[in-house]
């Protein structure tokens, strides 16, 4: 039999990612999003396959939900606000839309018993300074007053309703952090740095580091990332646990600038802009550093990151090099999705 799967903010750069991987595992996809943050162009490569069904409603939508959920195997929720950027614009929508979407899905899974996984953030580690970051460590917020903080604790909230549901109603579920997932067709619209540096690099601009640029992170390659994703969803022994996705290669986002440049061959300079200009009157804090500790994972599935920073540079670089040249519309395939 022909597994069902559904994923919610499927037209998402990640959730793209995993739409294709599922459709080559031999599932039948229903992707379910709103298009908010998502795009239908996200999708634009799978346009005619007979195994995807793309469904263009809110998450919270319940008559649209809860028969897709009757039908699935599994579910996995991606549909979020997602980046700074969108977090310190709109704090209000993204904190609703994080919560109560998540708390929908959670409650239509346990009425079917439906295998879930929910996504999270490396963001709920908030301002802790032990590092690396692993899921039994505490979590560390910072004051209500700093909006960068807002969403760290709603996708924290998720992760709660999560376990709770897991606890009370035995749901099958299993939360993943994901730490700076970076690949093909991510955007820079939202805050994204990755793409943002490559972009500038591509068109000859300075390369716009918020802060002092000392600050350090991993990135994750999207391929890394679902595949840990998907391997999750197929083990009975990763229900009602949480995982940090991540990288292992730690960088500072100044480095970070001079290895784009690098790649692309730009002559691009590197602008730094302290965080009071980037996000004036709106309370921004930064994290000096996000690293995972992925060892629960790898004892897990076997997890180990197969590519390189290079790797993920390289593939954003393709992105936006097929972007400026004006062939990324594809309105009729685009359009062919529906």
């Amino acid at each position: 039999m022909v597994r069902q799967a559904l994923i919610t903010g499927g037209a998402g750069f990640i959730g793209s990612h995993l739409t294709k991987l599922l459709l080559d595992a031999g599932y039948n996809v229903t992707v379910l999003d709103n298009l908010s943050t998502g795009s239908r162009q996200n999708l634009a490569q799978l346009a005619g396959n007979p195994k995807l069904k793309f469904i263009i409603a809110d998450v919270s939508d319940e008559k649209v939900l809860a028969p897709l959920v009757r039908k699935a195997n599994v579910i996995f929720h991606l549909a979020a606000a997602v980046g700074v950027q969108l977090i310190m614009d709109d704090p209000v929508n993204s904190m609703v839309t994080n919560i109560h979407g998540t708390e929908v899905v959670l409650r239509h899974a346990a009425h079917t018993g439906t295998r879930l996984v929910i996504a999270s953030t490396s963001e709920v580690y908030g301002k802790s300074s032990k590092v690396p970051f692993s899921e039994s460590d505490d979590l560390v917020f910072g004051n209500t007053s700093k909006t960068r903080w807002s969403y760290a604790c709603s996708k924290a909230i998720d992760e709660y309703l999560a376990l709770a549901y897991h606890r009370q109603s035995n749901l099958p579920v299993s939360v993943i952090r994901y730490f700076n997932t970076v690949g093909a067709r991510q955007s820079d619209r939202y805050g994204m740095v990755l793409p943002r540096f490559v972009n500038q690099a591509l068109q000859g601009k300075p390369l716009t580091v918020h802060g002092d640029g000392s600050q350090r992170r991993t990135f994750t390659h999207v391929n890394d990332s679902v595949d840990a994703t998907f391997r999750i969803s197929q083990h009975q022994t990763t229900i009602g646990e949480v995982f940090n996705v991540g990288g292992s290669v730690e960088i500072s986002i100044l480095e970070l600038a001079k290895a784009v440049i690098d790649r692309v061959g730009s002559s691009s300079t590197i602008e730094t802009i302290p965080y009071s200009k980037v996000y004036s009157g709106r309370g921004f804090e930064d994290m000096a550093r996000r690293v995972p500790d992925c060892s629960k994972l790898d004892q897990a599935i076997g997890y180990t990151p197969e590519h390189s920073l290079n790797d993920i540079i390289d593939d954003v670089i393709d992105t936006y090099t097929i972007r400026n040249l004006g062939f990324d519309s594809l309105p009729r395939v685009a359009e062919a999705i529906r």
